[in-house]
């Protein structure tokens, strides 16, 4: 029984997960650092009160003007901090979630999407605090009182706890995760599949950004209503009411703002997720190959 226990460990974690979660690590600082800023522009519309800018241009000229270009990379350290796990997590649950879903090594692109909804799933738990401290972190507007990094998540801590200070919005985080993961994923590698037609299995690095970017836009275009009540219930004054806060949320923002409201900020998030995602991919699928040859495994 043993014997068979790790002979099923070691075909779910095999040596290569290692390599996963030191690529994913690489790409998740390059998406953070190529994206950030648009990301900013994303949180704020999602969030700012109803009338308070005119639309993406308008935040990006407020923040620029009130509080200088580097304005625009506020809340970068959370997400920046953790993202060797975040993304490590994310791309090794991948990697197993694959094998879980089919011990074949060339998925469906169904197989695909789940095995990505499955990762999205567990890199949740990672995701959902380092996305709660950025969004809190963007929410401030260069005022006098205005917090570190430090001071909001000893804030959190300190006045609501573990569960709904450090993990506030975890659902939401859960219920966005899943159809995007399964979308990023299937998204790049509909794009990357379709170029391999013509390249073959070693696509050039432009095929592969531009199916890095593909992923991208279906990561957002799955998910993003949720995105929305993830972000306005993390960086809300207090932490949400009952197990039906996700629709709740919705709801309300229909009733306050319209449907529109359910996509405020997406052109910054498609503008942002092409060369974020591309990076991301490429980021990836680059230094995974490296540390292949050196390696071995």
């Amino acid at each position: 029984m043993s014997l068979l226990m790790a002979e099923s460990a070691k075909n779910l974690f095999p040596p290569g997960v290692l390599n996963d979660l030191l690529a994913g690590s690489i790409a998740g600082a390059a998406q953070v650092i190529v994206g950030q800023p648009l990301d900013t522009i994303k949180t704020r519309a999602q969030i700012a009160p109803h009338g308070q800018f005119k639309g993406p241009m308008d935040i990006f000229l407020q923040t620029v003007r009130k509080e200088g270009p580097f304005a625009l990379y506020k809340g970068m350290l959370s997400p920046l901090l953790g993202i060797a796990g975040v993304n490590s997590l994310l791309f090794a649950a991948y990697a197993v979630s694959k094998r879980v879903v089919s011990p074949y090594p060339q998925l469906s692109l169904g197989e695909i999407a789940l095995a990505g909804g499955m990762a999205g799933a567990i890199n949740s738990i990672l995701a959902s605090p380092v996305e709660m401290f950025k969004v809190r972190m963007q929410a401030q507007y260069g005022l006098p009182g205005d917090k570190r990094l430090s001071a909001v998540a000893r804030d959190m801590w300190t006045e609501w706890g573990f569960r709904k200070g450090i993990m506030r919005g975890f659902w939401a985080t859960v219920a966005r995760e899943i159809p995007a993961y399964a979308g990023f994923y299937a998204g790049f590698e509909f794009a990357k599949r379709r170029f391999q037609r013509t390249y073959g299995p070693s696509i050039p690095i432009v095929p592969l950004l531009a199916s890095g970017s593909c992923g991208g836009i279906c990561y957002w275009l799955a998910c993003y209503p949720l995105d929305v009540v993830k972000s306005r219930v993390q960086q809300a004054a207090g932490p949400p009411k009952g197990i039906f806060y996700i629709s709740d949320e919705l709801r309300v923002i229909v009733k306050e703002q319209g449907a529109v409201g359910l996509f405020r900020g997406l052109s910054p998030s498609l503008i942002r997720t092409i060369p974020a995602a591309a990076a991301t991919f490429a980021a990836y699928e680059l230094s995974r190959e490296w540390l292949l040859e050196v390696t071995g495994i």
